[in-house]
C-alpha cells in the first residue's frame, strides 16, 4: 500500500542534517537536533525555539532527573539547553577518534541505547552502546558503518537497529538484563528503496522507519511484511517518532545536506519538519532512568 504525501510541514527549519525527534509529554512538545548544524530545535504550541551547541549531538532522550542525556561527537553528554548546560560525561571510545554519536533511544526499562559510526562513513568502526541508571556503559555490538535506531517493541522483548549503509534492519532478542542479542537479518532493502534511517514502533507493535533517498516512510509488520508506505516532500526523512496528546501524530525529521541546487528547488523543504497522522497511534516513552 503506498499513499500519496499527507505530510505537513511543520517547521521550515532547513536543518543540515535533522534527527533525532523526541517527544516529551509533559510539557507537550516535540525536540530535534540538526546535528551537522551543532543545533537543538523545540516545538511546542506551535513555536519553534532553537539553541545552538557547542559541539554535534546524534541523538537525546529526556532524563529523569531533568534535562536530556545525548549522544554526541565525543561521548556521551548531558544537555540542558534552557539552562545553558552542554556538559560531556564521558567517551566509550577514546580509541576510535574518528567515530561519533549518531541515533540513539531509550527502552522500555529506561537504559539509554545509542549507535556510533565513522563520521566519514568508510570504516565499519561504529557500534551500540547501553547507558543504565547508575551510567554503566555496555558496548554490546560492533563492526556497524552507519548505526541508525535503535526500536523497541511494546513489551521491550524485541530490538530493531539499522545499518544504513548496507540497507539492513536486523533483529534482536532483548536479555533479561536489557542486553540486546542474537542478531539476526529482519529486512534486507534495497534497489529503490532508499537507505533505512531512524525508527520508531506503534501500539500495534509495528515497526516504521524513514528513508534517506527513499522519499517516503514504511510500516513493517513484526513478521517482516510491508504494510505500507506513505511518500514524503523530501528526498532524505531521517527520523521519526509519534507526538500530540493521543500519540497519533507522527513526526519527521529530514535532511538538506549534500543536495545540489537543482534538488533543492524541487524540495525547499529540505531540512524541514513534516507531520502526518496515519491513523495508528505511538507508544509513551520512558525517560533515560540515570
Amino acid at each position: 500500500m503506498t499513499e500519496e504525501s499527507t505530510a505537513r510541514l511543520i517547521a521550515d527549519v532547513h536543518a543540515v542534517l535533522g534527527e533525532g525527534p523526541v517527544w516529551v509529554a509533559a510539557t507537550q512538545s516535540l525536540w530535534w537536533v540538526d546535528i551537522k548544524g551543532r543545533k537543538l530545535f523545540r516545538l511546542r504550541s506551535g513555536r519553534v525555539d532553537q539553541w545552538p551547541t557547542p559541539f554535534r549531538i546524534g541523538s537525546i532522550a529526556p532524563r529523569a532527573s531533568g534535562g536530556f542525556i545525548a549522544g554526541a561527537e565525543h561521548g556521551f553528554a548531558h544537555v540542558d539547553p534552557e539552562a545553558g548546560r552542554f556538559e560531556l560525561l564521558f567517551d566509550p571510545e577514546e580509541d576510535r577518534p574518528t567515530n561519533r554519536f549518531n541515533d540513539g533511544k531509550v527502552d522500555r526499562a529506561g537504559r539509554f541505547h545509542a549507535g556510533t559510526m565513522d563520521d566519514a562513513e568508510e570504516r565499519a568502526s561504529g557500534a551500540f552502546y547501553k547507558l543504565d541508571k547508575s551510567m554503566l556503559c555496555q558496548r554490546y555490538e560492533d563492526g556497524f558503518k552507519v548505526t541508525n535506531g535503535p526500536a523497541f517493541s511494546p513489551d521491550g522483548r524485541i530490538m530493531y537497529a539499522n545499518d544504513s549503509a548496507l540497507q539492513l534492519t536486523y533483529v534482536y532478542t532483548v536479555t533479561p538484563d536489557g542486553t540486546p542479542a542474537g542478531r539476526r537479518d529482519f529486512v534486507r532493502w534495497g534497489g529503490d528503496d532508499g537507505f533505512p534511517d531512524g525508527m520508531t514502533v506503534d501500539a500495534e507493535g509495528c515497526l516504521w522507519i524513514a528513508f534517506w533517498d527513499g522519499w517516503c516512510v514504511r510500516r513493517i509488520s513484526p513478521s517482516g511484511e510491508r504494510l505500507g508506505e506513505w511518500r514524503m516532500p523530501v528526498a532524505r526523512p531521517t527520523g521519526l517518532v509519534f507526538g500530540g496528546l493521543m500519540l497519533d501524530q507522527l513526526y519527521i525529521t529530514s535532511a538538506s545536506i549534500d543536495l545540489d541546487a537543482d534538488a533543492l528547488a524541487t524540495q525547499p523543504n529540505a531540512g524541514g519538519l513534516f507531520m502526518l497522522e496515519p491513523g495508528i497511534s505511538g507508544i509513551a516513552d520512558r525517560p533515560f532512568a540515570g
